[in-house]
């Protein structure tokens, strides 16, 4: 028997990265050369430089020890579906309920489940570019085609009413604000606009709103809180980057009570809900953990301004004003690389790894992303390094 006579892999799988690659090859040049002993300043991937807190895995055991280890209930704990609809109800000012609430294995799992909830198969999802790298791959995962609307650099990286405009038909648009990759925050101007385009066109809207407690300039405003974008939109959360617990695979989504009950259904066949202990934890960290919230957000904001007095007028970099996440992005082209360049040579050369542009999409082509995630020390001495790396360059 030959490979021929085999059975092969569903379409779906092959089209989730395409022949691009999922956009992290950069992040495992950096494992692989700290594998082998090299001491990286890995800049690259969003997770913190700290352990989740004591308190929050103190939770967690004393609620496995305590028997919380069988089946959870699909859409979530109750207590904990009526926390996350408080804290929701507190920020945008939008009303919320536990039926508004579905307990979710971290934001992917959300956004995959918002895909899937909102597109059949072959229905044509928007996505802004720039993106978060697992946008595409998660909407053509649902088995959507995935299309994007370009926020171009020139805008501030802002979607603009006319890139909305030239988009085709579709089903529904995913953003995300704060943004990861850029950090810029979306307008109150930019966010009615947005609704202004959903509702004309009738469009489900997904707002990834994963950074909406880390904003540093203006303020944070979800399209929910929009005038009769309650009913159409979609908000992914998660407890990853706001109470360090990415390795605990908890998030939520909010939205319509009907949509929200069909798909616990989807749950139901998929991660059959999140174990209870990690949800107790979670329980714990919005119940104790508001100042955990408050810390976590003023170190990036430290980290930000740090970022931002150390590569201000470098030569050969421009600095993308990062206005929320934990995030810099910075505009290299003045160096003469592309993004993917700049980054492989950094790596090379200093041992210092950022993400390219080009894995966020081709409105961020030519920059590279810096993640706030070393302590101030090993972040400034890494940051020295790519100005006097760029400058040397642009020389």
């Amino acid at each position: 028997m030959n490979a021929l006579d085999l059975p092969h892999p569903s379409a779906r799988l092959g089209a989730i990265n395409g022949d691009a690659g999922d956009g992290w090859e950069i992040l495992s040049t950096a494992r692989a050369a700290k594998a082998a002993g090299r001491d990286v300043v890995d800049l690259t991937i969003g997770d913190h430089d700290r352990t989740t807190p004591a308190p929050i895995l103190d939770a967690l055991e004393a609620s496995a020890r305590g028997g919380h280890t069988g089946y959870a209930s699909v859409p979530g704990i109750d207590a904990l579906r009526a926390a996350l609809a408080a804290r929701v109800t507190a920020r945008p000012g939008v009303a919320t309920t536990a039926e508004n609430v579905l307990v979710t294995a971290g934001g992917q799992a959300a956004l995959f489940a918002a895909a899937t909830g909102v597109a059949d198969p072959g229905d044509t999802l928007l996505y802004i570019d720039p993106y978060y790298a697992t946008y595409p791959g998660t909407i053509r995962g649902a088995a959507a085609r995935a299309v994007p609307v370009t926020a171009r650099a020139a805008d501030g990286f802002q979607p603009t009413p006319h890139a909305l405009a030239a988009a085709p038909p579709a089903r529904g648009l995913l953003i995300n604000t704060p943004n990861n990759p850029t950090g810029v925050v979306y307008t109150e101007e930019t966010l009615e606009q947005i609704a202004a385009f959903a509702r004309a066109r009738n469009l489900w809207v997904i707002s990834d709103e994963v950074y909406d407690g880390q904003v540093w300039s203006g303020q944070h405003l979800s399209p929910r809180a929009l005038p009769g974008m309650a009913r159409r939109t979609l908000v992914v959360g998660s407890f990853s980057k706001s109470h360090i617990m990415t390795g605990s695979r908890i998030g939520w989504l909010i939205g319509p009570a009907p949509m929200i009950a069909q798909l616990s259904d989807l749950l139901t066949v998929t991660t059959y809900g999140v174990p209870g202990y990690i949800q107790d934890a979670a329980l714990a960290a919005l119940t104790d953990g508001a100042a955990l919230e408050r810390e976590v957000a003023e170190t990036y904001r430290r980290r930000r301004d740090l970022a931002l007095a150390t590569l201000s007028g470098a030569s050969g970099l421009s600095l993308v004003q990062p206005d929320g996440a934990m995030y810099v992005m910075v505009d290299i082209r003045a160096t003469g690389l592309d993004g993917r360049s700049f980054a492989e040579a950094l790596m090379q050369a200093h041992a210092v790894a950022v993400m390219p542009g080009e894995s966020f999409g081709q409105a961020a082509a030519g920059h590279v992303r810096i993640a706030l995630t070393a302590d101030d020390a090993r972040l400034t001495k890494a940051l020295d390094k790519l100005k006097t790396f760029a400058a040397g360059l642009a020389a």
